[in-house]
Protein backbone atom coordinates (compact mmCIF):
# COMPACT_ATOMS: atom_id res chain seq x y z
CA UNK A 1 0.00 0.00 0.00
CA UNK A 2 3.00 2.05 0.53
CA UNK A 3 4.54 1.60 -2.54
CA UNK A 4 1.07 2.13 -3.91
CA UNK A 5 0.34 5.56 -2.92
CA UNK A 6 4.33 6.92 -3.44
CA UNK A 7 3.35 5.86 -7.24
CA UNK A 8 -0.19 7.31 -7.91
CA UNK A 9 1.39 10.77 -5.60
CA UNK A 10 3.35 12.15 -8.76
CA UNK A 11 0.49 11.17 -11.26
CA UNK A 12 -2.32 13.40 -8.76
CA UNK A 13 0.53 16.28 -8.43
CA UNK A 14 0.64 16.56 -11.82
CA UNK A 15 -2.91 16.62 -12.78
CA UNK A 16 -3.40 19.42 -10.11
CA UNK A 17 -0.72 21.72 -12.03
CA UNK A 18 -2.62 20.95 -15.30
CA UNK A 19 -5.80 22.19 -13.47
CA UNK A 20 -4.11 25.65 -12.16
CA UNK A 21 -2.55 26.22 -14.83
CA UNK A 22 -5.99 26.27 -17.27
CA UNK A 23 -7.60 28.34 -14.02
CA UNK A 24 -4.76 30.60 -14.77
CA UNK A 25 -5.13 30.99 -18.51
CA UNK A 26 -9.05 30.98 -17.69
CA UNK A 27 -8.31 34.08 -15.81
CA UNK A 28 -5.60 35.87 -18.29
CA UNK A 29 -8.57 35.35 -20.95
CA UNK A 30 -11.20 36.69 -19.42
CA UNK A 31 -9.50 39.89 -17.42
CA UNK A 32 -6.51 40.47 -19.41
CA UNK A 33 -7.65 44.10 -21.11
CA UNK A 34 -5.62 44.79 -24.36
CA UNK A 35 -3.30 47.95 -24.15
CA UNK A 36 -4.79 51.27 -25.04
CA UNK A 37 -4.25 51.89 -29.10
CA UNK A 38 -1.27 54.66 -29.30
CA UNK A 39 -2.46 57.99 -29.70
CA UNK A 40 -3.56 59.09 -33.24
CA UNK A 41 -0.98 61.21 -34.72
CA UNK A 42 -1.98 64.22 -36.96
CA UNK A 43 -1.21 64.48 -40.43
CA UNK A 44 2.55 65.55 -41.29
CA UNK A 45 0.96 68.81 -43.09
CA UNK A 46 -1.10 69.72 -39.97
CA UNK A 47 1.58 69.49 -37.39
CA UNK A 48 4.00 71.80 -39.08
CA UNK A 49 4.10 74.94 -41.27
CA UNK A 50 3.78 74.40 -45.15
CA UNK A 51 6.97 73.98 -46.75
CA UNK A 52 7.61 76.90 -49.11
CA UNK A 53 10.82 77.96 -51.35
CA UNK A 54 12.73 79.53 -48.20
CA UNK A 55 12.68 76.16 -46.73
CA UNK A 56 14.91 75.19 -49.99
CA UNK A 57 18.49 75.78 -50.42
CA UNK A 58 20.18 74.78 -53.60
CA UNK A 59 23.53 74.12 -54.28
CA UNK A 60 24.81 73.69 -57.62
CA UNK A 61 28.36 72.30 -58.46
CA UNK A 62 29.94 74.08 -61.78
CA UNK A 63 33.74 74.72 -62.93
CA UNK A 64 35.41 77.87 -63.92
CA UNK A 65 35.55 76.40 -67.30
CA UNK A 66 31.77 75.49 -67.74
CA UNK A 67 29.60 77.87 -65.97
CA UNK A 68 30.37 81.23 -67.78
CA UNK A 69 28.24 79.71 -70.74
CA UNK A 70 26.00 78.35 -68.23
CA UNK A 71 24.69 81.44 -66.58
CA UNK A 72 21.45 81.63 -68.38
CA UNK A 73 20.42 78.82 -67.49
CA UNK A 74 20.29 79.60 -63.57
CA UNK A 75 18.62 82.85 -64.76
CA UNK A 76 15.70 80.85 -65.82
CA UNK A 77 14.68 79.54 -62.65
CA UNK A 78 17.10 81.10 -59.84
CA UNK A 79 14.81 84.54 -58.65
CA UNK A 80 16.56 87.18 -56.54
CA UNK A 81 15.23 87.99 -52.82
CA UNK A 82 13.02 84.66 -53.01
CA UNK A 83 15.55 81.29 -54.46
CA UNK A 84 18.46 80.53 -52.39
CA UNK A 85 21.26 79.27 -53.98
CA UNK A 86 25.19 78.58 -53.92
CA UNK A 87 27.07 77.84 -56.53
CA UNK A 88 30.42 76.48 -55.89
CA UNK A 89 33.74 76.88 -58.10
CA UNK A 90 36.99 75.01 -58.31
CA UNK A 91 38.57 78.01 -58.83
CA UNK A 92 37.70 81.96 -59.20
CA UNK A 93 36.79 83.70 -61.98
CA UNK A 94 35.46 87.14 -63.55
CA UNK A 95 31.47 86.46 -63.92
CA UNK A 96 30.10 89.25 -66.12
CA UNK A 97 27.35 89.97 -65.77
CA UNK A 98 27.23 88.05 -62.53
CA UNK A 99 24.37 85.39 -62.22
CA UNK A 100 22.19 87.82 -60.07
CA UNK A 101 22.53 87.52 -56.32
CA UNK A 102 23.73 84.13 -56.88
CA UNK A 103 26.67 83.98 -54.03
CA UNK A 104 29.69 81.96 -55.72
CA UNK A 105 31.63 80.11 -53.48
CA UNK A 106 35.13 77.88 -54.17
CA UNK A 107 35.26 74.04 -53.14
CA UNK A 108 37.47 73.47 -50.66
CA UNK A 109 40.57 71.63 -51.89
CA UNK A 110 40.07 67.68 -51.30
CA UNK A 111 41.87 64.68 -52.75
CA UNK A 112 40.08 62.25 -55.44
CA UNK A 113 39.68 65.02 -58.29
CA UNK A 114 36.64 66.72 -59.95
CA UNK A 115 34.20 63.60 -58.68
CA UNK A 116 35.31 63.74 -55.17
CA UNK A 117 35.16 68.18 -55.02
CA UNK A 118 31.76 67.99 -56.24
CA UNK A 119 29.96 65.20 -54.01
CA UNK A 120 31.66 66.80 -50.87
CA UNK A 121 29.37 70.11 -51.96
CA UNK A 122 27.14 68.42 -49.94
CA UNK A 123 29.03 68.99 -46.81
CA UNK A 124 30.70 72.29 -47.41
CA UNK A 125 26.41 73.42 -48.36
CA UNK A 126 25.36 72.48 -44.51
CA UNK A 127 28.79 73.33 -42.78
CA UNK A 128 27.31 77.47 -43.93
CA UNK A 129 24.85 76.67 -41.32
CA UNK A 130 21.83 78.87 -42.73
CA UNK A 131 18.40 78.78 -41.49
CA UNK A 132 15.77 77.43 -41.54
CA UNK A 133 16.72 75.14 -44.27
CA UNK A 134 14.37 71.93 -44.60
CA UNK A 135 16.07 70.35 -47.96
CA UNK A 136 19.20 70.83 -49.60
CA UNK A 137 18.72 70.42 -53.08
CA UNK A 138 21.91 69.79 -55.20
CA UNK A 139 22.40 69.68 -59.18
CA UNK A 140 24.82 70.56 -61.84
CA UNK A 141 25.16 74.19 -63.39
CA UNK A 142 23.46 72.98 -66.66
CA UNK A 143 20.53 71.69 -64.01
CA UNK A 144 17.48 73.53 -64.52
CA UNK A 145 15.03 73.35 -61.44
CA UNK A 146 11.31 74.02 -61.65
CA UNK A 147 11.30 75.28 -58.26
CA UNK A 148 7.04 75.88 -57.41
CA UNK A 149 6.63 72.01 -58.33
CA UNK A 150 9.62 70.94 -56.64
CA UNK A 151 8.31 72.89 -53.40
CA UNK A 152 4.97 71.27 -53.38
CA UNK A 153 6.87 67.74 -54.23
CA UNK A 154 8.64 68.01 -50.95
CA UNK A 155 5.65 69.01 -48.89
CA UNK A 156 5.10 65.41 -48.86
CA UNK A 157 7.67 64.05 -47.28
CA UNK A 158 9.03 64.88 -43.69
CA UNK A 159 11.89 66.84 -43.64
CA UNK A 160 12.92 65.77 -39.83
CA UNK A 161 13.02 62.11 -41.46
CA UNK A 162 15.72 60.88 -43.59
CA UNK A 163 15.09 61.33 -46.75
CA UNK A 164 17.04 61.17 -50.55
CA UNK A 165 14.55 62.07 -53.34
CA UNK A 166 15.58 62.07 -57.17
CA UNK A 167 15.47 59.96 -60.28
CA UNK A 168 17.52 57.50 -62.48
CA UNK A 169 18.66 58.00 -65.72
CA UNK A 170 16.20 57.54 -68.73
CA UNK A 171 19.17 55.18 -70.66
CA UNK A 172 18.98 51.72 -68.96
CA UNK A 173 22.93 51.50 -69.92
CA UNK A 174 23.68 54.49 -67.70
CA UNK A 175 22.00 52.78 -65.38
CA UNK A 176 23.30 49.48 -65.83
CA UNK A 177 26.77 50.73 -65.72
CA UNK A 178 26.42 53.32 -62.66
CA UNK A 179 23.01 52.14 -60.55
CA UNK A 180 19.14 51.49 -61.05
CA UNK A 181 18.86 52.81 -57.34
CA UNK A 182 21.07 56.04 -57.52
CA UNK A 183 19.85 59.89 -58.30
CA UNK A 184 21.75 60.97 -61.04
CA UNK A 185 23.26 64.35 -60.04
CA UNK A 186 22.74 66.39 -63.39
CA UNK A 187 19.04 65.62 -62.78
CA UNK A 188 19.31 67.41 -59.29
CA UNK A 189 18.42 65.42 -56.22
CA UNK A 190 17.26 66.56 -52.98
CA UNK A 191 18.13 65.51 -49.33
CA UNK A 192 16.23 66.04 -45.54
CA UNK A 193 18.49 68.43 -43.54
CA UNK A 194 18.21 66.10 -41.27
CA UNK A 195 19.86 63.37 -43.26
CA UNK A 196 22.12 65.84 -44.84
CA UNK A 197 24.10 66.44 -41.76
CA UNK A 198 24.03 63.12 -40.77
CA UNK A 199 26.40 62.41 -43.98
CA UNK A 200 27.95 65.97 -43.48
CA UNK A 201 29.50 64.40 -40.40
CA UNK A 202 30.79 60.60 -42.33
CA UNK A 203 31.15 62.00 -45.44
CA UNK A 204 34.79 62.72 -46.08
CA UNK A 205 35.71 59.44 -44.93
CA UNK A 206 33.20 57.95 -47.06
CA UNK A 207 34.61 59.54 -49.93
CA UNK A 208 37.98 58.20 -49.49
CA UNK A 209 36.42 54.50 -50.03
CA UNK A 210 34.48 55.43 -52.89
CA UNK A 211 37.47 57.21 -54.72
CA UNK A 212 37.31 54.87 -57.63
CA UNK A 213 33.74 55.05 -58.27
CA UNK A 214 33.67 57.12 -62.26
CA UNK A 215 30.68 60.09 -60.76
CA UNK A 216 30.13 62.40 -57.29
CA UNK A 217 26.83 61.22 -57.67
CA UNK A 218 27.42 58.10 -57.36
CA UNK A 219 30.20 58.35 -54.21
CA UNK A 220 27.12 60.46 -52.38
CA UNK A 221 24.91 57.64 -53.26
CA UNK A 222 27.14 54.88 -51.98
CA UNK A 223 27.92 56.63 -48.44
CA UNK A 224 24.20 57.03 -48.46
CA UNK A 225 23.53 53.59 -48.97
CA UNK A 226 26.06 52.46 -45.95
CA UNK A 227 23.54 55.42 -43.52
CA UNK A 228 20.87 52.36 -44.94
CA UNK A 229 19.15 55.45 -47.05
CA UNK A 230 17.74 54.20 -50.00
CA UNK A 231 16.63 56.54 -52.96
CA UNK A 232 12.57 57.85 -52.96
CA UNK A 233 12.09 57.81 -56.50
CA UNK A 234 10.42 60.92 -58.38
CA UNK A 235 9.53 60.59 -61.88
CA UNK A 236 9.70 64.30 -62.13
CA UNK A 237 13.54 64.77 -62.00
CA UNK A 238 15.11 64.35 -65.85
CA UNK A 239 18.65 63.39 -65.94
CA UNK A 240 18.17 63.69 -69.69
CA UNK A 241 20.64 61.06 -70.87
CA UNK A 242 19.07 61.59 -74.90
CA UNK A 243 20.37 63.57 -77.22
CA UNK A 244 18.56 65.85 -80.24
CA UNK A 245 15.62 66.32 -80.33
CA UNK A 246 13.64 65.90 -77.32
CA UNK A 247 10.08 66.72 -78.37
CA UNK A 248 8.78 62.81 -77.74
CA UNK A 249 9.80 63.15 -74.01
CA UNK A 250 8.28 66.94 -73.69
CA UNK A 251 5.19 66.13 -75.50
CA UNK A 252 4.15 62.56 -73.31
CA UNK A 253 5.45 63.55 -70.20
CA UNK A 254 4.40 61.63 -66.80
CA UNK A 255 1.35 63.04 -65.03
CA UNK A 256 3.59 63.79 -62.10
CA UNK A 257 5.30 67.33 -61.61
CA UNK A 258 7.77 68.69 -64.21
CA UNK A 259 11.00 69.17 -61.42
CA UNK A 260 14.28 69.30 -63.10
CA UNK A 261 15.52 69.14 -67.14
CA UNK A 262 19.42 69.05 -67.73
CA UNK A 263 22.07 68.27 -70.62
CA UNK A 264 21.36 71.10 -72.57
CA UNK A 265 24.37 71.56 -75.07
CA UNK A 266 23.29 67.70 -75.86
CA UNK A 267 19.65 68.92 -77.04
CA UNK A 268 18.00 70.92 -80.12
CA UNK A 269 16.33 73.84 -79.62
CA UNK A 270 12.84 72.57 -78.05
CA UNK A 271 10.54 75.24 -79.89
CA UNK A 272 11.15 75.72 -83.91
CA UNK A 273 12.94 78.92 -84.62
CA UNK A 274 14.61 79.77 -82.00
CA UNK A 275 17.87 79.48 -79.99
CA UNK A 276 18.50 77.11 -77.32
CA UNK A 277 17.85 79.04 -74.74
CA UNK A 278 15.55 81.45 -76.74
CA UNK A 279 13.34 78.33 -76.82
CA UNK A 280 13.96 77.56 -73.05
CA UNK A 281 13.10 80.83 -71.96
CA UNK A 282 9.48 80.67 -74.14
CA UNK A 283 9.09 77.65 -72.43
CA UNK A 284 9.38 79.60 -68.55
CA UNK A 285 6.80 81.87 -69.68
CA UNK A 286 4.33 78.91 -69.26
CA UNK A 287 6.09 77.93 -66.63
CA UNK A 288 5.51 81.36 -64.57
CA UNK A 289 2.05 81.06 -65.28
CA UNK A 290 0.92 77.67 -64.29
CA UNK A 291 4.47 75.71 -63.09
CA UNK A 292 2.28 72.85 -61.92
CA UNK A 293 0.47 71.90 -65.34
CA UNK A 294 3.44 72.61 -67.05
CA UNK A 295 3.61 69.48 -70.22
CA UNK A 296 1.12 67.84 -68.41
CA UNK A 297 -0.79 65.48 -70.86
CA UNK A 298 -4.48 66.15 -72.00
CA UNK A 299 -5.98 63.42 -74.45
CA UNK A 300 -9.07 64.65 -76.13
CA UNK A 301 -11.32 62.73 -79.22
CA UNK A 302 -12.90 64.62 -81.91
CA UNK A 303 -15.90 62.13 -82.83
CA UNK A 304 -17.61 64.13 -85.83
CA UNK A 305 -14.07 64.65 -87.48
CA UNK A 306 -12.40 61.29 -85.95
CA UNK A 307 -9.19 62.95 -84.71
CA UNK A 308 -7.24 62.52 -81.66
CA UNK A 309 -5.42 65.28 -79.65
CA UNK A 310 -2.88 65.11 -77.59
CA UNK A 311 -1.69 68.48 -75.19
CA UNK A 312 1.51 68.99 -73.84
CA UNK A 313 0.56 72.08 -71.51
CA UNK A 314 2.22 74.92 -72.31
CA UNK A 315 4.58 73.10 -74.71
CA UNK A 316 2.72 71.74 -78.19
CA UNK A 317 -0.52 70.08 -79.42
CA UNK A 318 -0.27 66.86 -81.77
CA UNK A 319 -3.36 66.31 -83.96
CA UNK A 320 -3.70 62.80 -85.10
CA UNK A 321 -5.83 61.57 -88.12
CA UNK A 322 -8.13 58.71 -86.51
CA UNK A 323 -9.06 57.35 -83.15
CA UNK A 324 -5.58 56.33 -81.09
CA UNK A 325 -6.07 54.48 -78.14
CA UNK A 326 -4.03 56.11 -74.86
CA UNK A 327 -2.21 53.63 -74.14
CA UNK A 328 -0.22 54.34 -77.52
CA UNK A 329 -0.23 58.32 -77.07
CA UNK A 330 1.52 57.68 -73.36
CA UNK A 331 4.59 56.22 -75.08
CA UNK A 332 7.23 58.45 -76.03
CA UNK A 333 7.67 58.96 -79.52
CA UNK A 334 11.77 58.20 -80.20
CA UNK A 335 12.36 61.63 -81.86
CA UNK A 336 15.72 61.57 -80.01
CA UNK A 337 18.81 59.75 -80.21
CA UNK A 338 20.83 57.35 -77.47
CA UNK A 339 23.18 59.11 -75.04
CA UNK A 340 25.91 56.62 -75.88
CA UNK A 341 26.92 56.56 -79.64
CA UNK A 342 27.91 53.07 -79.20
CA UNK A 343 25.85 51.05 -81.91
CA UNK A 344 24.88 48.42 -79.80
CA UNK A 345 22.15 46.96 -78.39
CA UNK A 346 21.94 48.23 -74.72
CA UNK A 347 22.72 51.87 -75.69
CA UNK A 348 18.86 51.64 -77.15
CA UNK A 349 17.16 50.65 -74.66
CA UNK A 350 15.18 52.88 -72.30
CA UNK A 351 13.57 53.27 -68.78
CA UNK A 352 10.42 53.61 -70.62
CA UNK A 353 7.99 52.57 -73.14
CA UNK A 354 8.78 54.02 -76.48
CA UNK A 355 7.16 53.83 -80.29
CA UNK A 356 9.19 54.88 -83.49
CA UNK A 357 8.89 57.98 -85.05
CA UNK A 358 8.09 58.01 -88.86
CA UNK A 359 10.64 59.62 -90.71
CA UNK A 360 7.96 60.52 -93.68
CA UNK A 361 6.56 64.50 -92.11
CA UNK A 362 3.57 63.59 -93.87
CA UNK A 363 2.94 60.15 -91.77
CA UNK A 364 3.43 62.47 -88.54
CA UNK A 365 0.56 63.86 -86.49
CA UNK A 366 0.02 67.70 -86.90
CA UNK A 367 1.71 69.84 -84.55
CA UNK A 368 1.32 73.30 -82.87
CA UNK A 369 3.78 74.73 -80.64
CA UNK A 370 2.78 77.64 -77.87
CA UNK A 371 3.36 81.25 -79.17
CA UNK A 372 1.38 82.98 -76.38
CA UNK A 373 0.24 82.07 -72.66
CA UNK A 374 -2.34 84.66 -70.41
CA UNK A 375 -3.87 84.89 -67.70
CA UNK A 376 -6.12 86.39 -65.51
CA UNK A 377 -7.20 85.19 -61.77
CA UNK A 378 -9.25 82.48 -62.34
CA UNK A 379 -8.00 81.20 -66.08
CA UNK A 380 -5.39 80.55 -68.41
CA UNK A 381 -5.33 81.04 -72.33
CA UNK A 382 -2.96 79.47 -74.37
CA UNK A 383 -2.52 79.79 -78.46
CA UNK A 384 -0.71 77.55 -80.12
CA UNK A 385 0.50 77.64 -83.82
CA UNK A 386 0.39 74.82 -86.44
CA UNK A 387 3.85 73.87 -87.15
CA UNK A 388 4.28 73.09 -91.20
CA UNK A 389 6.81 71.09 -92.50
CA UNK A 390 7.25 69.67 -96.06
CA UNK A 391 4.02 69.33 -98.20
CA UNK A 392 1.69 66.80 -97.07
CA UNK A 393 -1.68 66.06 -98.03
CA UNK A 394 -4.99 65.76 -94.83
CA UNK A 395 -8.07 65.98 -94.73
CA UNK A 396 -9.72 69.42 -95.81
CA UNK A 397 -10.30 69.61 -91.59
CA UNK A 398 -6.42 69.34 -90.82
CA UNK A 399 -5.86 71.79 -94.08
CA UNK A 400 -8.11 74.38 -92.32
CA UNK A 401 -6.74 74.02 -88.88
CA UNK A 402 -3.98 76.73 -88.30
CA UNK A 403 -4.25 77.69 -84.32
CA UNK A 404 -5.72 75.71 -81.90
CA UNK A 405 -6.13 77.57 -77.91
CA UNK A 406 -6.65 76.12 -75.28
CA UNK A 407 -8.07 76.88 -71.94
CA UNK A 408 -8.14 76.19 -67.86
CA UNK A 409 -8.70 76.73 -64.57
CA UNK A 410 -5.85 77.73 -62.61
CA UNK A 411 -5.89 75.15 -59.93
CA UNK A 412 -6.52 75.71 -56.18
CA UNK A 413 -3.62 74.71 -54.33
CA UNK A 414 -4.96 74.82 -50.80
CA UNK A 415 -8.31 72.27 -51.74
CA UNK A 416 -6.49 70.24 -54.51
CA UNK A 417 -5.66 70.77 -57.75
CA UNK A 418 -8.59 70.76 -60.09
CA UNK A 419 -7.90 70.91 -63.73
CA UNK A 420 -10.41 71.47 -66.15
CA UNK A 421 -9.41 72.33 -69.61
CA UNK A 422 -10.61 72.34 -73.04
CA UNK A 423 -10.34 73.95 -76.46
CA UNK A 424 -11.11 76.35 -79.18
CA UNK A 425 -9.60 76.07 -83.20
CA UNK A 426 -9.38 78.65 -85.18
CA UNK A 427 -9.14 78.29 -88.92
Amino acid sequence: MVIGRVLRSPTRLKDLCLILSSLFIFYLLLHHHPPPPPPTTLPYSATTSPTSLRHLLFSIAASSRSFPARCPYLRLWHRPNSTRTVVFLDRPISLSPSPSDTPVLLSAPFPGGPAARIARVVKETVLLNQSDVRWFVFGDDDTVFFTANLVRTLSRYDHDQWYYVGSWSESYGQNLRHSFEMAYGGGGFAISHSLARVLAGVLDSCLIRYAHLYGSDARVFSCLAELGVGLTHEPGFHQVDIRGDIFGLLSAHPLSPLLSLHHFEALEPIFPNMTRNQAFEHLFKAVNVDPGRILQQTVCYDPLNILTVSVAWGYAIQVFEGNYLLPELLQLQNTFRPWRRKRDIISNLYMFNSREYPNDPCKRPLVFFMETVASDSKKVWTDYTRHIIGNCSRSPELLNLENIKVFSQKPDFEYGEVSLIGMDEDS
